[in-house]
C-alpha cells in the first residue's frame, strides 16, 4: 500500500468512488473512509453506487451519521474524464457496474478474478475492506474522526460475521485500534438494526424449500429480495448442525442471485462459483462466502426454463464438492 501514489493519481478533477452494487455495510464504510481520507488532503469526492442499500442496518447506518452517497444516475452527469476509485469490488466483477468515468484506482479486499490495469491498486485478501481504509489511516497518521471509525468497524464486524469469518493478520491488528475509536453504543444501535418483518417471509419460504445433498443444503426464494438477505438466509442455513456448504438462490425479475457458505477448508465458494457458473452466469468471491448471478436475458436467450437452469447448476455445485472431497484439506 502506497497512499502518496493514491494521492498522485487521483489528482484533481470531479473523482467518484462507486462501491459495487447493492452496496453492503462494508462497501458504504469503506467509501466513507476513503473519502473523508482523502478529503484530509483537500481532495474532495463523490460516493455513488447502483442498485439500492438493501439492508436496514446500512441505511440506518449512512442516516445516524450523515454520509453522503447517492445512487447513480444521469443526474450526476458522470463524464468520460471523470476519475472512478473501485472499493470493495473490482471491474469485470458482476456486481460493480460499468460506469461512465474513468477508473483510475481500486482498493479491493476479494481474490481477484480478471485481473484489469489501473494507475493505482490495492487488492489484498483480508477479512474486510474496511480493515484495509483503517489501514490508510493509521499508516499515513491521519486523524480518523468518530464517526468513520464506527462505520469502518461496523464493516469489519459485519464481513468478517464478528472475526469468525476469513479473519487475517490486518484485520486482527485493526479490530482493537477501531474499537478504542469507535462509538460502541451507536455500534450497537446499528447492528441491532438487521431485519424488517417482510424480510420473515423470505426466511420463511426458504426454510420450506431446504433440501440437503450430503453436507450441502440448497435452497430456493422464489420472489425477488435484495443481496443482503439472501446471504443471511445462507448464513442460517450454515448455522444448521447437518450443513457445511450452504448455497441459496433468489427468483429476480432480472435473474438468479446466488449466496454461497462454505465451512469446508477444502471447498472454496468462490472458486466454486467461477469454475461451475459459466456460461450461464458469473461469480466469485471469498473461501467461506461468494456470490453469483445468471441473467434473466441468459435464460430466456437460450431458451432454457429458470428450473431448469438451477438444477443443472445445483448438480455442477454437487460434483464441485465431491471432487473436491476427495482432495485432502
Amino acid at each position: 500500500m502506497n497512499w502518496h501514489k493514491l494521492l498522485d493519481v487521483v489528482g484533481s478533477g470531479r473523482i467518484f468512488i462507486q462501491t459495487h452494487d447493492y452496496p453492503d455495510p462494508d462497501a458504504i464504510a469503506s467509501a466513507f473512509g476513503l473519502q473523508t481520507f482523502l478529503a484530509h488532503f483537500g481532495i474532495n469526492s463523490l460516493l455513488c453506487y447502483k442498485g439500492d442499500m438493501d439492508r436496514l442496518s446500512v441505511t440506518t447506518a449512512v442516516e445516524t451519521f450523515n454520509v453522503s452517497i447517492f445512487p447513480f444516475s444521469d443526474a450526476l452527469m458522470m463524464q468520460p474524464g471523470d476519475k472512478i476509485i473501485l472499493v470493495d469490488g473490482q471491474k469485470y466483477n458482476a456486481n460493480m457496474t460499468d460506469l461512465p468515468g474513468h477508473i483510475v484506482a481500486c482498493i479491493d479486499h476479494h481474490p481477484i478474478i480478471k485481473q484489469p490495469s489501473y494507475e493505482y491498486a490495492d487488492l489484498r485478501i483480508v477479512g474486510s475492506c474496511s480493515s484495509i481504509l483503517a489501514d490508510y489511516f493509521f499508516t499515513a497518521h491521519v486523524p480518523m474522526p468518530k464517526n468513520v471509525a464506527t462505520m469502518l468497524l461496523f464493516g469489519l464486524h459485519i464481513d468478517t460475521k464478528f472475526l469468525t469469518r476469513g479473519v487475517k493478520e490486518l484485520d486482527l491488528t485493526i479490530f482493537p485500534e477501531l474499537y478504542r475509536l469507535a462509538d460502541q453504543n451507536q455500534l450497537e444501535l446499528i447492528e441491532n438494526c438487521n431485519l424488517e418483518l417482510a424480510d420473515l417471509k423470505a426466511f420463511g419460504v426458504a426454510f420450506n424449500t431446504i433440501t440437503i445433498f450430503g453436507r450441502a443444503g440448497f435452497a430456493h426464494i422464489p420472489f425477488s429480495c435484495h443481496d443482503a438477505l439472501i446471504a443471511q438466509v445462507a448464513d442460517f442455513i450454515l448455522s444448521l448442525a447437518e450443513v457445511d456448504i450452504a448455497i441459496v438462490y433468489a427468483s429476480r425479475p432480472d435473474g438468479l442471485k446466488y449466496s454461497v457458505r462454505s465451512a469446508m477448508t477444502n471447498v472454496h465458494s468462490g472458486d466454486m462459483l467461477v469454475a461451475t457458473m459459466p456460461p450461464f452466469g458469473s461469480g466469485g468471491g471469498h473461501a467461506s462466502m461468494a456470490g453469483g448471478f445468471v441473467a434473466r436475458k441468459t435464460i430466456e436467450q437460450n431458451g432454457i426454463k429458470e428450473d431448469d437452469v438451477a438444477i443443472i447448476l445445483r448438480d455442477r455445485f454437487l460434483h464441485y464438492i465431491h471432487e473436491r472431497l476427495k482432495t485432502p484439506s
